[in-house]
């Protein structure tokens, strides 16, 4: 069986509880070298996120069993979080804004994006409570708005609001599960949210949005797969194998045969209804990148972005990314 971690709202990033603490330390010595399966840590950075829903479908159908790797699996409250455990080295490969890299490596944070993950904010969306008077995005100008964490894929969109849209609000980190609850009681005016939350605050009728990213924002690499270049260096292989898991799950999901059982997962891993998992899987897996491709416009204009929102002393674009890991899916 996997060995799993799940930890949903850590205090410190690299504490970690690993399944399986039954067995003595001398059970465990006396195991050979050679039957341990390499342990990938595998960071996410947000509970009700697509990176989470892959993650747990390529467990549940052994998929890192079959890759010969054993996979931990925590949940952070952020893409910095996620990020900062990257950097202490409390995780190996972690799911972030493709542009933190470039940001990452000036800071002295030496890590390389291995794989894209999607090429648009599907699903991702500026909202307001269904009742809120206010309409439009100008309106938004000295009210409060709700993001992740600073630093996170979240906050990226608000600046880049703030930067398109030519309005000023401040930003308030409220950690992922945080958002919808303090939109809904009224102690922020808008938030950016991501999918499936968007499509079950809509379908719920509680909440509306005001700006649709994945129309809005210019197409570019948004999020990647990353590791640190030590763990790069010292296990590749293992890497390479937790790839392949993981766009093994994105692959069960997106397969016609599969839908109904998709459905159930997403439903069951999100905690959300059947229509509100079958519109995530329409609305934004079925979107995500297949193969993690790699393209340098793609990385070229992530920087763009970053810039754009006011991100400074960044890595060039050849600086962000290796092309040598290269998904294989992995079979259910």
């Amino acid at each position: 069986m996997t060995d799993l971690v799940r930890t949903w709202n850590p205090s410190i990033p690299s504490r970690r509880r690993v399944l399986g603490l039954g067995a003595s330390l001398a059970a465990f010595a006396a195991i050979p070298a050679r039957a341990q399966a390499p342990v990938v840590r595998i960071g996410l950075p947000t509970k009700t996120y697509w990176p989470t829903i892959i993650a747990e479908t390529a467990v549940r159908h052994k998929m890192f069993d079959r890759e010969g790797v054993k996979a931990e699996l925590t949940i952070y409250r952020g893409g910095a979080e996620c990020f900062e455990a990257l950097a202490a080295g409390a995780a190996d490969l972690v799911l972030n804004s493709s542009s933190v890299v470039a940001a990452g490596i000036k800071k002295g944070v030496m890590a390389k994006i291995v794989a894209n993950g999607a090429n648009g904010y599907y699903g991702w969306h500026l909202m307001v409570r269904s009742d809120s008077r206010i309409q439009n995005v100008s309106e938004l100008e000295g009210k409060k708005v709700g993001i992740t964490s600073a630093g996170s894929g979240s906050d990226l969109l608000a600046l880049w609001t703030q930067a398109d849209r030519k309005v000023k609000f401040t930003r308030v980190p409220l950690g992922g599960g945080g958002l919808v609850p303090n939109l809904l009681s009224g102690n922020i005016d808008a938030t950016v949210l991501y999918s499936p939350l968007t499509f079950q605050v809509m379908q719920s009728k509680e909440a509306r949005s005001i700006v649709d990213f994945g129309e809005a924002v210019p197409a570019h690499s948004t999020g990647s797969w990353m590791a640190s270049e030590k763990v790069l260096k010292e296990k590749p292989e293992a890497i390479q194998k937790a790839l392949n898991a993981l766009y093994g799950g994105l692959a069960f999901l997106r397969a016609p045969a599969n839908r109904e059982v998709a459905v159930k997962l997403i439903a069951e891993i999100d905690e959300i209804t059947p229509q509100v998992a079958a519109a995530e899987l329409d609305g934004n897996i079925m979107k995500l990148s297949t193969d993690g491709e790699i393209r340098k416009e793609w990385m070229s204009r992530a920087l763009e972005m970053a810039k754009i929102i006011g991100m400074t002393n960044l890595a060039s674009v050849d600086e962000m990314y290796v092309t040598n890991f290269k998904p294989v899916p992995t079979k259910a």
